[in-house]
């Protein structure tokens, strides 16, 4: 398996350790033809992107990627910050932006109180205790994603089912239907390859991330290998290996809206 992009990494501007050109030359040194920065959400309490630093996070992409010729993708990963998808790249975020993820974290500011209280405290805590959410808190937690994914040009979904639980094969439909990939993490065990099948029965395409919060770790694929190496989901309903590179979103949406 041969990474073609790593569209999933962080650096000091939320709390990775390397800096945007470290993260580009790591890419560079492993032959990938993309790298995302793509830090924090701006909810994030504390390690959000800040918007005062926008210009800056964007002269140092520009640098990197006349520095390395590699792609090096200015992007955010948003959080999801209520049950009707919600997040926190608002409208007037999106021009700053290559490439846009989204995930559901645990310390940020939420819509509203119930938000924070079903999303981020009741899902941890069933994650902590080894127990199946209730069935409401799964409901919630899936019209969560698919909301978010029907409300907003998500290009990449990160970490779905990370300390929280949803109905996947759910979440996958609507993602195939609006062109939103699914990650494959490889910084947390997230899924399971009963979860990944299912997901690729329903018709979600996938991308294989890092998660990298070191240089280092810019593309890893280890836990998505032994994953994959479980599952049953053909090489080609993954788009960031052995040549191909995704067809984002986000990319066709700000040539039509911005």
């Amino acid at each position: 398996m041969i990474l073609t992009g790593d569209y999933h990494t962080h650096t000091p501007y939320s709390h990775g350790k390397n800096t945007v050109m470290e993260n580009a030359l790591a890419a560079k040194k492993l032959g990938l033809k993309a790298v995302g920065i793509t830090d924090h959400g701006f909810n994030h309490i504390l390690f959000g992107l800040r918007r005062r630093k926008l210009a800056a996070l964007r002269a140092e992409c520009d640098d990197a990627e006349r520095a390395t010729g590699v792609n090096v993708l200015m992007g955010m990963e948003s959080n999801l910050t209520s049950a009707n998808g919600d997040t926190d790249m608002k409208a007037g975020d999106l021009q700053y932006f290559d490439i846009y993820l989204c995930g559901l974290h645990e310390l940020l500011w939420y819509r509203t109180p119930g938000d924070f209280f079903n999303l981020s405290v009741r899902n941890y805590f069933s994650y902590v205790r080894g127990r199946r959410t209730s069935d409401r808190l799964f409901a919630l937690t899936t019209k969560a994603y698919i909301e978010a994914v029907k409300k907003n040009p998500i290009d990449i979904l990160t970490h779905i089912n990370f300390r929280c639980c949803c109905d996947v094969v759910e979440v996958a439909k609507c993602c195939a239907d609006y062109g939103t990939y699914i990650e494959i993490n490889t910084k947390k065990h997230h899924i399971t390859p009963e979860e990944l099948n299912a997901m690729a029965g329903a018709g979600a395409r996938f991308v294989i991330d890092s998660d990298a919060h070191s240089a280092d770790r810019v593309g890893d694929t280890a836990i998505a290998e032994e994953l994959l190496s479980r599952a049953e989901i053909p090489p080609d309903r993954i788009d960031n290996i052995d040549g191909r590179q995704p067809k984002f979103r986000f990319a066709e949406y700000k040539r039509m809206h911005l």
